[in-house]
């Protein structure tokens, strides 16, 4: 043979993808193989180059040779009655490389990864189904899983992840997967292997040294049924085991973002990128918490660098948009939606699409949004977000259904508590039950701001200023928080006590001095001050172009 096999598989071996691919060319070319008499020969070959194109990311290419090597080790089979099918146990990977036979389910399963990389679920599925359930791998099971979850097939999905855990017990995505399916700790624990086995399985030790995969998957089946403080007391259980460990200190920072613990989780977020300041997984949660917070400097540093780091990443895209929203929101928007269209499942850019949607005025298409998050995986904020748009078009019946969804979901969540309370409040009638549900919601989380201030709200509207001056100031005694003093300026401002409403929206600014209701707060009581009215129109002079050089840096950076 002009091109000898080893060389091929040598280059495979050693990664050299670009040099085995060129060399592949010439070995399916060779006038030495003849389709007709060796048709073996040539699927091989085909096979070969196609391993390599795969590795170099040609997946359409890698996906049409695949499938000319099996139309000719079909040839082959036809032929003669032996079959040449291998029985072998050798890895199905498109990372190892076989020369001496073909297994005909190891090259559908390579076809059915080229489709899944190019986000053709529906035609990897049909691939991947082809193959006998007993003669699928480890990483057949989970590509599997895959599948079935992505196209909503979740019973499959079960099956297949749970076949994952019987083989091996480490495999955590399978864990993470089922947790937020709705298996049991229980359950999943139960599927470890627990004997030894000849099968070459691997066994999940029961001594103290690996209990943390046990506390690992209970920590996960808290986090998906909505018990946020006992994952986090697990997670920290772990995190003193394993300190600085990236996995755990995310997914507390992501949970704590999900609850509103802002300063905890900027904290774990932090810690992560000084450990590893190339993550991104999940940066753009974090990036939602520094806007949170109005540290714009450091989140275009944050952007900057995850433009840097992977700019095909939908975190990047979500992280893209919370930076433009302050800017321009359409645009932000879009952003957004790039994030979806990318990975479909990535849950923050449904969250980020909702909320502008919301914000531009579009509360029907945003609970549409907030629906796709919901049927992914449902938390706190697609909650909310659905609460506070079907509120926005008046759907109260509706927004009540969603908020008493997120209280049975979340029995013992305050801010659960709260979102009924919100549904009441927009009612003049409901008032009093609202006025219940925040007072249960700061009696189960008494350091919960966002009912403290909602129930201040509703003393301003009902009339009862001193009863909403006397429950901020007593919050303002333990939590010095700009929107505390935001909320006692209005009330200040409303009842004309001008000077503490001055004193109070001050405050405020010196703790955040990017707070926009601060801002546009004390710019409205100082014409107040002056005797003007705040609401008369005044003539714009040209300010548009006060901001260009910013824009201009932004533009530059994107």
């Amino acid at each position: 043979m002009d091109v000898p096999k080893e060389q091929i598989a040598a280059l495979l071996d050693n990664a050299l993808f670009g040099s085995a691919q060129l060399l592949g060319s010439f070995l399916v070319s060779s006038s030495t193989v003849n389709a007709e008499t060796s048709p073996h020969l040539k699927a091989e070959n085909l096979i070969l180059l196609g391993d390599a194109l795969f590795r170099e990311r040609e997946y359409r290419r890698a996906i049409h040779t695949y499938k000319q090597g099996l139309q000719y080790y079909k040839k082959q089979n036809s032929a003669t009655s032996r079959s040449s099918l291998s029985a072998s146990n050798r890895s199905s990977s498109p990372n190892s490389f076989n020369i001496s036979a073909i297994n005909e389910n190891e090259v559908k399963f390579k076809i059915a990864s080229c489709h899944f990389a190019l986000s053709e679920t529906k035609v990897a599925l049909v691939e991947m189904e082809g193959i006998p359930s007993k003669a699928r791998n480890l990483q057949m099971s989970l590509l599997m899983a895959k599948l079935y979850r992505n196209t909503r097939h979740n019973r499959g999905a079960v099956t297949c992840y749970r076949e994952c855990l019987r083989q091996c017990p480490y495999v955590i995505e399978a864990i993470i997967a089922l947790a937020e399916l709705g298996a049991s700790a229980k359950d999943i624990i139960l599927l470890f292997p627990q004997t030894p086995s000849r099968s070459g399985r691997a066994q999940l030790d029961h001594s103290d040294s690996s209990r943390w995969l046990q506390r690992y998957v209970e920590a996960q089946c808290c986090i998906a049924s909505n018990d946020y403080k006992g994952g986090l007391e697990l997670f920290a259980e772990l995190l003193q085991r394993f300190p600085n460990n990236i996995h755990i200190l995310l997914e507390m920072a992501k949970v704590e973002a999900i609850i509103g613990k802002i300063d905890e989780a900027v904290m774990n977020f932090e810690k992560v990128r000084s450990i590893d300041p190339y993550v991104v997984t999940y940066m753009d949660e974090y990036a939602m918490l520094l806007k949170m917070k109005s540290d714009y400097s450091k989140l275009n540093k944050l952007v900057h660098d995850l433009l840097s780091i992977d700019p095909t990443r939908p975190e990047v895209f979500v992280a893209l948009s919370v930076l433009w929203e302050r800017k321009d929101e359409r645009g932000a928007l879009s952003y957004a939606e790039k994030s979806i269209k990318i990975d479909e499942r990535h849950i923050p850019g449904y969250i980020m699409k909702g909320n502008l949607l919301l914000s531009l005025k579009r509360p029907e298409a945003a609970v549409m949004a907030f629906r796709g998050a919901q049927e992914l995986r449902a938390d706190l904020r697609s909650y909310q977000g659905l609460v506070h748009s079907y509120l926005a078009f008046s759907k109260l019946k509706e927004a009540l259904y969603a908020a008493r969804e997120a209280m049975k979901a979340m029995p013992q969540s305050a801010k659960a508590l709260k979102l009924v309370g919100d549904v009441h409040a927009s009612n003049s009638g409901g008032r009093e039950k609202a006025k219940k549900f925040y007072e249960s919601a700061l009696r189960l989380e008494p350091g919960y701001l966002g009912a403290a201030l909602a129930l201040a709200e509703l003393h301003v509207i009902e009339g009862r200023n001193g009863d909403a001056v006397s429950l901020l100031e007593r919050y303002l005694k333990d939590w010095a928080d700009d929107s505390l003093h935001v909320k006692l300026a209005q009330v200040f401002a409303a009842t004309n006590m001008l000077q503490d409403s001055l004193s109070h929206y001050q405050a405020a600014l010196r703790i955040n001095p990017q707070n926009e209701a601060a801002k546009k707060g004390l710019e409205r009581l100082e014409k107040q001050m002056k005797g003007v009215d705040p609401d008369a129109p005044e003539e714009e002079e040209e300010n548009e172009v006060e901001d260009a050089d910013a824009d201009q840096e932004e533009t530059e950076l994107l």
